[in-house]
């Protein structure tokens, strides 16, 4: 939850918005309580499943060694608590899929969406950052060079 999700969804409506997963406080309080990311993957049958999938080679002919590294990585480390966030993907994807049943009310929240994020075009983005981040000013271009 960082500040362009927050503003992108205050922009549009909450309505109009999918989000999903951990908040700051949820990510500090499962580390503090030594978070475990092989204990979801145990704990769900689905996750469980899926991980089983990636690591046998059925997505990648067969070769089960591909995707070892990004497996093993998930299971004893997982940084981004992606595992953790695994059921509330699912969840939320739910809710995506009956939104998009209801074609209208899809549409009305398609075009509220993109009429409501220009704001957030990655020109403005840039220009705040330089402004206020970075303490930057544009550079004019000398038109005897154009």
């Amino acid at each position: 939850m960082d500040g362009a999700n927050i503003e992108i969804r205050d922009s549009v409506g909450h309505e109009n918005f999918f989000l999903f997963g951990l908040t700051a406080e949820d990510v500090e309080r499962l580390r503090a309580e030594g978070y475990s990311p092989r204990s979801r993957y145990q704990s769900n049958p689905e996750l469980r499943e899926a991980i089983d999938l990636i690591s046998s080679g059925f997505f990648s002919n067969g070769d089960s060694g591909l995707f070892y590294p990004l497996v093993e990585s998930l299971l004893t480390r997982d940084e981004y608590m992606l595992l953790a966030d695994y059921q509330a993907y699912v969840e939320c994807q739910q809710r995506v899929s009956h939104a998009y049943s209801d074609q209208n009310a899809w549409t009305r929240m398609s075009i509220l969406n993109t009429a409501r994020v220009g704001r957030f075009s990655s020109d403005r983005s840039i220009r705040e950052y330089c402004r206020h981040i970075w303490k930057v000013t544009p550079i004019v271009p000398d038109e005897r060079q154009a």
